[in-house]
């Protein structure tokens, strides 16, 4: 099916959407458009907002004019992709454009927390797809086991570097770190190493 045709379609569940209770978005996938409810639970914000700020304060001196911010949706149609990731690196000035989507060729660097209900979106589909698209570093943050990965240098459908990391190391993310001390994982108490 051509994008054209799957972003109408994928438009169409987005009016839908804001008909329904909850919280839903929709993407793109390799079966075409799909909805899903979102259901982000506060340690998945939590960490979001963690990471958000952190590369926040390092971008102005490795990409100034960059920003992180909450997943606008990226979209690539020659491959027929459109994801909404928690996290993304793009321009500041993208964010005042019309339309929906951000380019992906626009986009340094995209974050995922997986989730409980379905971390092998992140760890599977995501995986191919952001290389596909040139995303040239991606971070998964996992949560239920504690882990951080971090992809880069794409080569046509995967990365050729992946540096696997537990919460509560310094992550290197491109040109940027991430401290992940105080992330913390689904179901523990305290600061995640319990």
């Amino acid at each position: 099916m051509p994008y054209v045709k799957m972003r109408a379609i994928a438009e169409e569940l987005m009016a839908y959407a804001e008909c329904l209770e909850g919280a839903w978005k929709v993407e793109i996938g390799p079966s075409g458009p799909f909805l899903a409810m979102t259901v982000p639970s506060k340690r998945h914000q939590g960490t979001v907002r963690r990471i958000r700020d952190q590369l926040n304060m390092q971008l102005p001196t490795t990409h100034p004019g960059y920003i992180c911010a909450n997943g606008p949706e990226i979209e690539h149609p020659s491959i027929g992709r459109m994801r909404r990731p928690d996290a993304v690196v793009i321009p500041e000035h993208v964010l005042d454009e019309e339309g929906l989507a951000v380019d992906a060729a626009e986009v340094l660097a995209v974050v995922e927390i997986a989730s409980p209900s379905n971390p092998d979106n992140d760890h599977g589909e995501k995986l191919t797809e952001y290389p596909a698209i040139g995303i040239a570093h991606y971070m998964i943050v996992d949560p239920r086991t504690g882990t951080v990965e971090v992809h880069s240098d794409p080569c046509k459908d995967r990365y050729t570097r992946k540096g696997p990391y537990i919460f509560g190391d310094s992550v290197p993310f491109g040109p940027w770190t991430v401290e992940t001390s105080a992330f913390r994982r689904y179901g523990k108490a305290g600061n995640g190493t319990s």
